[in-house]
């Protein structure tokens, strides 16, 4: 997969056929756009490509409301090239750009860069100042624009019933299970591991102190969860605590703690992909030390059992 940042030129392409949008979470409801975007460039020995944006439209349009994103660039990337996309097309989103109308964003970019051989685009898409231009607005201008357009019905995307924003909202509910049957996949946190105040190898319970790569990423609900964590190509399972630790400091600031089963290596300043699975319980506070080690011990054999582990 070709990706560019900016599209200043024109791109080479054999007939495009474009879709856009932001894409954010990569859910089985884009997914289904992507796939159909991909078989309707083999049907005509064409090449697919997406047009999306960063940052996040909604982060400049609506700057006073910070935006959590289910995936970053790396992460959208990864999964895009794993579905098989040609080509994708990273607009820089600024103030300036937003105050493109719509047929200036079809004009200049659609048609004059990219040379688009059909448009794939669902029913309810908006794009454009104040969001104007949308499936009827490409139905009307279909002869001046001189491209193709592939409508992707309401009865298939309203069909899945999947949103980013309903995403969101199981993620911030702790309910992993949920956002990962909407995404398709499991919801990751990637980040590199930093020394923290080895309180845990203290207790029995060593853990890898998280420090997220973007700031901007969601997440979850303050708990202990069941992860998978990938490093250096190798799957090793532990539990992840999203907290404050309240038991041995007073502090509002969220750490991602992870203590990996089975597994006693230097890790510190490596990077790594945690998978969550399934919320354990909520964080808490205990009345010592002991009551803490003691829960822990609990939460290991929960973990253990949910993922068929000895």
């Amino acid at each position: 997969m070709k990706v560019f940042n900016g599209i200043d030129k024109p791109i080479d392409c054999k007939k495009p056929i474009v879709t856009i949008g932001t894409f954010d979470g990569m859910h089985l409801g884009h997914q289904k756009i992507i796939k159909q975007l991909i078989l309707a460039a083999k049907k005509i020995n064409g090449e697919s490509v997406l047009i999306t944006f960063y940052p996040h439209p909604r982060s400049i349009i609506n700057s006073n409301e910070p935006l959590k994103l289910l995936q970053n660039q790396a992460e959208k990337i990864n999964k895009l090239e794993e579905l098989g996309l040609d080509h994708l097309v990273v607009i820089p989103f600024t103030s300036e750009f937003s105050k493109l109308t719509a047929v200036e964003f079809v004009q200049s970019i659609i048609k004059d860069r990219l040379h688009c051989h059909t448009l794939v685009i669902g029913y309810d898409h908006h794009f454009g100042n104040n969001r104007e231009g949308n499936l009827a607005f490409l139905q009307a201008n279909a002869k001046k624009f001189d491209f193709e357009i592939i409508e992707i019905p309401a009865k298939e995307i309203d069909a899945i019933k999947i949103s980013s924003t309903k995403i969101r909202s199981a993620l911030l509910d702790g309910n992993i299970e949920i956002a990962n049957a909407y995404l398709g996949y499991p919801y990751e946190l990637n980040g590199v591991v930093f020394s923290g105040k080895k309180l845990g190898r203290k207790i029995g319970f060593p853990t890898a102190n998280i420090s997220l790569t973007d700031t901007n990423k969601l997440i979850p609900q303050l708990g202990v969860y069941a992860v998978k964590v990938l490093l250096h190509g190798q799957t090793l399972h532990g539990m992840l605590n999203i907290g404050t630790n309240p038991t041995v400091e007073d502090s509002a600031r969220i750490k991602l703690e992870v203590h990996l089963f089975d597994f006693n290596s230097d890790i510190y300043h490596n990077e790594l992909s945690i998978q969550l699975f399934s919320k354990i319980r909520p964080e808490g506070k205990f009345d010592n030390l002991q009551a803490l080690t003691t829960q822990l011990q609990q939460d290991e054999i929960v973990v253990r059992k949910y993922f068929s582990l000895p």
